[in-house]
């Protein structure tokens, strides 16, 4: 813990919970990643979960996947050796902040108005904490039920090419015997028609990162220029920009809309999916992109001078097909965009789709009812992705399950790599105490 890491807590008089000061400490660990092998690095947070690993009396193993891109495993043994392994998983980078546009420094680990502000207070610092508090609980009352394999992985926001899908290629004993994990971005509430919910994350929508490419002779900028690359390039950005992809529900998500409306005393047939979705409120923004493909320009690339036209232009685009639907968006985009244009794909994952049954989704739902009881428990598809996809190469079955309580005016979605990152101090606690529940009984 750091010296000067905040004294207050949760409730204004009352102390802080160790998960809070340990997600306040990673905060202020600048792990920012801007991608494409750019980053600060997480060594000094690897190193610092190390420390509260080996305070556990664990042995925990750096693994760099390029220098200071370094992950952290440790393995727990069970009580049941018989039982396979669960892996519980977080990552310790985080998605680059601008503090002019923050209220606070986002890299301070602020405690103010009952909550923990900073970037990675929400995705996923505050995981990570909860995973060491609970564990700490965990061992204090005897230890898991089954091994456990603790990861905590870098550069999980470039897609894991250096963090999780490394070791899973170059270092796959250490995930021996495990058959399920459990990661972000799943078991938080959210309000639906004035009542809480809890949604468990069974599935993602698979990834790729696209860059299009265009041509044209260079020249002069007061030249005529018909076959200017910016103009070509333009078109298809917008083209693509415009798309709007039908709703295609897949089993999970016909399966969350018609929970949803049933809670909502709604008829799915006459109301649609989209409707239903949007009756959560700032839930939706998360629920809406799993109904349907989606395809977002990300980036601009163009020029070095303002009187030249430039010889090629590029675009990035961040594209979440339905799992097992890849090829046929991407064949979508390059008739939009058009055969002037290239596409080339720098990075792709699959996507995945776990029936919501079987005993570690039991358990879940179990563990979060003695916590909080009658609320109910409902599958989701994932509309981004997480280092579940590098487990499943392993046949590991990932599931997102990073338990919160949160106030229903909360906009949690929408803090994912937004501005003012934030977590309520007592949904902290409650991340732990379930937590620890499942892992002790699991």
């Amino acid at each position: 813990m750091s010296p000067d890491a905040p004294e207050f807590d949760g409730s204004p008089d009352g102390p802080l919970d160790e998960t809070a000061r340990i997600a306040a400490d990673l905060i202020r660990i600048d792990t920012s990643n801007f991608g494409e092998g750019r980053s600060n690095g997480e060594a000094e947070a690897a190193e610092y979960i190390e420390g509260y690993l080996v305070g556990l009396g664990l042995n925990p193993e750096l693994v760099d996947a390029a220098p200071r891109r370094t992950s952290v495993v440790a393995r727990v043994p069970g009580r049941d050796a018989a039982k396979p392994a669960l892996v519980v998983h977080g990552h310790t980078d985080v998605v680059p902040a601008d503090p002019a546009q923050w209220s606070v420094d986002p890299f301070a680990g602020v405690i103010k108005d009952g909550m923990l502000w900073g970037r990675g207070a929400v995705d996923m610092k505050n995981t990570d904490a909860m995973i060491l508090t609970a564990l700490g609980d965990v061992l204090a009352a005897g230890g898991p039920e089954r091994d456990l394999v603790i990861a905590f992985f870098s550069d999980e926001e470039d897609g894991g090419r250096l963090g999780s899908h490394i070791l899973v290629r170059e270092r796959p004993e250490l995930f021996a015997g495990a058959t399920e994990a459990i990661g972000e971005v799943g078991g938080y509430s959210i309000d639906v028609g004035g009542r809480r919910a809890y949604l468990l994350q069974t599935g993602e929508k698979a990834l790729i990162w696209a860059r299009l490419t265009a041509h044209g002779p260079a020249g002069h900028g007061s030249r005529l220029a018909p076959e200017n690359a910016v103009v070509t390039l333009a078109r298809a950005v917008a083209a693509i920009g415009a798309l709007d992809f039908p709703v295609q529900l897949t089993g999970t998500t016909a399966e969350l809309v018609r929970e949803l409306a049933a809670l909502l005393e709604v008829d799915p047939e006459q109301v649609g999916p989209d409707e239903v979705v949007l009756r959560t409120g700032s839930a939706s923004g998360f629920i809406l992109a799993t109904l349907r493909h989606t395809a977002n320009p990300t980036g601009l690339t163009a020029g070095y001078k303002h009187n030249v036209i430039p010889e090629k232009a590029e675009a990035l685009v961040d594209i979440r097909p339905l799992p097992g639907y890849e090829a046929e968006v991407l064949d979508l985009l390059q008739a939009v965009a058009g055969d002037d244009v290239e596409i080339e794909v720098l990075h792709q994952d699959i996507g995945m789709e776990h029936p919501f049954d079987g005993a570690l989704v039991d358990a879940c739902v179990a563990a979060l009812g003695r916590h909080d009881p009658g609320a109910p428990v409902l599958p989701y598809l994932m509309s981004g992705g997480t280092d579940n996809k590098a487990l499943a190469r392993l046949g590991i079955r990932g599931y997102g399950f990073a338990p919160l309580r949160l106030p229903a005016h909360l906009d949690f979605p929408g803090m994912f790599h937004g501005v003012d990152e934030r977590v309520p101090l007592d949904a902290l606690v409650f991340g732990r105490s379930v937590l620890a529940d499942l892992l002790t009984t699991y």
